[in-house]
């Protein structure tokens, strides 16, 4: 197995170019892996940015260069070893969040409401969110 890939990078994605970079770290599969390994610990407001970005990576309409930049902070928040370990408790995930959020203001013209929609079904059953707390109006 190639582990060069897996080079822990030294310091965060601090530009939309290096957030691009780790798009070939993305797969579905892994997304999906890490997300359910780190859901609670992770919170709500670091998941719904990284279902808000994938769900709008999967429309149709979304351009190839708002893909890449989707998938590839992604990628970053998945990869096993990044600028600070994710097993450091209060601080792990905290350059995933940056990457995450800097990707999201990228792309918020391509989060719309079903994306929203879709994301906070998610999160609604995920965290339990009791049917009477759910989000009742569409969100835009």
């Amino acid at each position: 197995m190639d582990l060069t890939r897996f080079r822990r990078p030294s310091q965060p994605p601090r530009s939309v170019e290096q957030i691009r970079s780790y798009e070939g770290q993305y797969s579905n599969t892994r997304f999906w892996s890490k997300v359910s390994r780190v859901a609670r610990r992770a919170g709500y407001e670091l998941l719904e940015k990284a279902l808000w970005l994938h769900y709008a990576a999967q429309r149709p309409s979304t351009p190839a260069w708002a893909r890449a930049t989707a998938y590839g902070a992604l990628g970053y928040f998945i990869l096993p070893f990044d600028a600070i370990p994710d097993w450091l408790f209060g601080l792990g995930l905290t350059d995933d969040l940056g990457a995450l959020t800097l990707a999201v203001i990228t792309l918020s013209q391509y989060i719309d409401s079903d994306v929203r929609r879709r994301t906070s079904q998610k999160l609604d059953t995920w965290f339990d969110r009791p049917a009477h707390r759910q989000t009742v109006r569409p969100v835009d």
